[in-house]
């Protein structure tokens, strides 16, 4: 172990020293860039779930409404319309990388920036010197515990985007989850709030199939509009909505937001629809969280014909929140027609452990299980088995180009893989 890493390990995440460390690397990075930031409107977007897909909602709605917008997320490096991959798949980039994207965003003539914000970010001031003008929590449940160790401290170190807001500032408020009462506490000058119907916006009348959702959008205003979105799962009415509201905020009209939304195409990973003229539904997806679970399984039930299997193949990436394997588990058999449990990213945990963890969580009377250490096979026996109808969803991988093994990243591509199973040629 190196020195560094040998200190790292011994000095907690929140102690002074460290945070001192991180707090100066910050500002050190603004100062270099001359505090870019500054001469941005910045759009800053934490929460537990559909933060990235947030982020490009809110980006598209802007450069459709002729506002240059660049964004900085898990997935993607946006300016303008053009988008590059985030190969670190970091959420909280380092704060060098991020104020030279800023610099950058400036120097291409951007006006507004929208950055993906992670917890770890925000405790440790990864993000310091960003002045967001608006700022959201898209939704919170349990993740990351092993650093924030209970959910209260959790929902407190998502607010702290709050606390940097810029001058007459906005939140954008999701009043449907239980960090609402917390958040609304924090002083802003502004709120805009969505999700239940004593919210600002709303949505009533859901429509949704493999191709997408479409709804009926209520404002505060009283005004009703048809929503219609080319993004697969209901869940996605909330970023929508969230995304709306930030776009609000900074003066686009409720017309021009859902003139952009038909066009926003459905990110990579991200209830992805593999189409290879199959007689049954396949989505590749980026679920993590018991409650992204839930939701998409459900969502993946709702486009689904009466009679027909929901099969999902998931598994839990090592060394994170081991207590959360059995609890994801449970969530899968209880909803979920088949459940397959396969390998996931090991980050230094024996993988096949690991396997065995989430399978001890899988209730078989509720569920047809299968189980497989090797991820690749788990993936031929989903397609195998499934049938005229059935919907298969692939989650956790998302848009990866590399998996983690114990020797290390190999090049990995689930979308890919899919489709040369399904085409019947080669799977990688």
């Amino acid at each position: 172990m190196s020195l560094v890493k040998n200190l790292k390990s011994k000095i907690g995440h929140r102690s002074p020293i460290r945070l001192g460390w991180h707090f100066t690397k910050a500002f050190l990075a603004a100062t270099k860039n001359d505090f870019p930031a500054r001469k941005l409107t910045v759009i800053g977007v934490t929460g537990t779930d559909g933060k990235t897909t947030t982020v490009g909602m809110i980006a598209h709605i802007l450069n459709e409404s002729g506002i240059k917008t660049g964004a900085a997320s898990t997935a993607f490096f946006q300016i303008g319309d053009v988008k590059k991959e985030n190969e670190t798949h970091l959420t909280s980039i380092a704060p060098t990388t991020l104020q030279n994207f800023l610099k950058k965003l400036v120097r291409e003539k951007c006006t507004h920036a929208v950055i993906e914000v992670s917890s770890h970010g925000l405790v440790q001031g990864r993000v310091h010197h960003t002045y967001p003008k608006v700022a959201t929590v898209t939704n919170t449940s349990p993740e990351h515990l092993d650093y924030h160790k209970t959910m209260e401290q959790y929902r407190k170190d998502k607010g702290k985007i709050f606390e940097m807001l810029k001058g007459k500032g906005t939140k954008v408020l999701n009043k449907a989850d239980d960090s609402f009462e917390m958040y609304d506490k924090i002083k802003s000058e502004n709120i805009i709030s969505f999700g239940s119907e004593d919210a600002d916006l709303y949505v009533t009348d859901v429509k949704a199939d493999t191709s997408g959702v479409s709804a009926t959008l209520h404002s505060s205003s009283g005004e009703e509009s048809d929503i219609k979105l080319n993004v697969p799962g209901i869940f996605n009415l909330d970023n929508a909505m969230c995304a709306i509201g930030c776009a609000l905020s900074l003066g686009v009209s409720l017309e021009q937001c859902l003139h952009a939304l038909k066009t926003f195409s459905p990110l990579p990973g991200r209830m992805e629809r593999i189409d290879e003229g199959q007689d049954f539904n396949v989505f590749v997806d980026f679920t993590m969280t018991e409650e992204a679970y839930e939701k998409t399984i459900n969502a993946l039930r709702k486009m689904t014909e009466d009679g027909k299997r929901v099969i999902v193949l998931f598994g839990c990436c090592g060394n994170r929140m081991k207590e959360k394997r059995p609890r994801i588990a449970k969530v899968v058999s209880d909803l979920a027609d088949v459940s397959i449990v396969a390998g996931d990213e090991t980050y230094g945990e024996d993988p096949d452990k690991v396997v065995d963890e989430v399978w001890n969580g899988i209730d078989q009377d509720k569920t047809e299980g299968y189980k497989f250490y090797d991820r690749r096979e788990g993936i031929k026996h989903a397609l195998k088995i499934a049938q005229k109808g059935d919907t298969i969803a692939f989650c956790g991988m998302g848009p990866f180009s590399t998996f983690n093994t114990l020797k290390g990243p190999i090049p990995w591509d689930e979308r890919r893989i899919v489709r040369g199973l399904l085409k019947g040629g080669p799977s990688a």
